[in-house]
């Protein structure tokens, strides 16, 4: 629904209203705390990456940037010059089979149509290795079912019966810590396989 070129476009008119400049402050919280420099990590429609460079500035190296805009890609690749090439997906996430012990959400999630919810809970939990974990930060603003283009809201409650059956612990809870602009729009969600 929303492919390459819708994505591509935004890099291309440098038009990026969901990219705050920064790592998401829940995240690099999150990530503040982590001690396994070795565990594989996933970031799905990294954008920016600004969660990678974070990461890499921690002394994490396992990590995988994964986007279907080229140019976001490309930006990435070009602030981790050191960063294998490997490391860098040009894939849409539905197509992309692998395994990890860490996903970081940043509101990937709201940037899919709706419809694409209970797909993307399963495809999430098939990338994680056993006790591997799906943590990050989703919108919680109500979702409106007649708009057209992303970012699409939820609520907590939806996004506990869409998690809990397939996760064997789920939380969700308020952001504390989230960007001044997004204050109060936002859960932290930390789901272990």
């Amino acid at each position: 629904m929303f492919d390459e070129n819708f994505w591509a476009s935004y890099y291309h008119d440098d038009h990026l209203p969901w990219d705050m400049g920064r790592v998401s402050p829940p995240l690099q919280a999150y990530i503040d705390q982590l001690t396994d420099t070795q565990a594989r990590i996933l970031i799905p429609g990294a954008g920016r990456g600004h969660e990678a460079l974070y990461l890499w500035q921690k002394g994490f190296r396992n990590f995988y940037v994964l986007d279907m805009a080229r140019p976001a890609l490309e930006y990435v690749r070009n602030q981790l010059p050191n960063l294998p090439a490997s490391h860098f997906i040009c894939n849409d996430f539905f197509k992309h089979h692998d395994a990890y012990d860490l996903i970081l959400e940043q509101t990937f999630f709201c940037a899919l149509h709706p419809d694409l919810r209970s797909r993307y809970a399963r495809h999430m939990h098939s990338l994680l290795t056993p006790g591997g974990k799906l943590t990050g930060v989703l919108f919680t603003f109500p979702l409106d079912v007649s708009q057209k283009t992303p970012p699409f809201g939820g609520s907590m409650q939806e996004y506990s019966r869409l998690f809990t059956p397939l996760f064997r612990e789920v939380s969700i809870s308020p952001c504390y810590n989230s960007h001044p602009a997004r204050q109060g729009r936002e859960a932290f969600i930390k789901l272990v396989k």
